[in-house]
């Protein structure tokens, strides 16, 4: 693994989000069903006070209590349809560097 904060984690073959089910279960995304990543600042109205799940139902958070503290996020886009896993590592920028190591468009 080549980061892990608990809640987000970058494996050999996949990110793990943790916290991403109700009520603890997590998510495993592998890198090939990635297609990109885009940071984002986080606001009021992008999710900055939402501990978990979606205000648009477009975008899902993982839970996440620490999120009020952070500034950025990472909207997580696939190859599949439906929500878009949004996560906010401790570290965004060693998460884009992974993904992006990965072979992982990051905008």
């Amino acid at each position: 693994m080549s980061y892990d904060d608990g809640r987000v984690a970058c494996t050999g073959d996949a990110l793990v989000i943790r916290g991403y089910y109700f009520p603890f279960g997590a998510k495993r995304i592998p890198y090939a069903d990635i297609r990109q990543v885009q940071p984002t600042t986080l606001s009021t109205m992008s999710g900055r006070y939402r501990l978990w799940g979606s205000g648009d139902f477009t975008h899902w958070l993982n839970y996440d209590p620490d999120r009020p503290k952070k500034s950025v996020a990472l909207v997580i886009s696939t190859s599949g349809r439906g929500m878009r896993p949004v996560i906010t590592p401790d570290d965004p920028d060693a998460v884009a560097a992974e993904l992006a190591s990965h072979g992982i468009t990051v905008v």
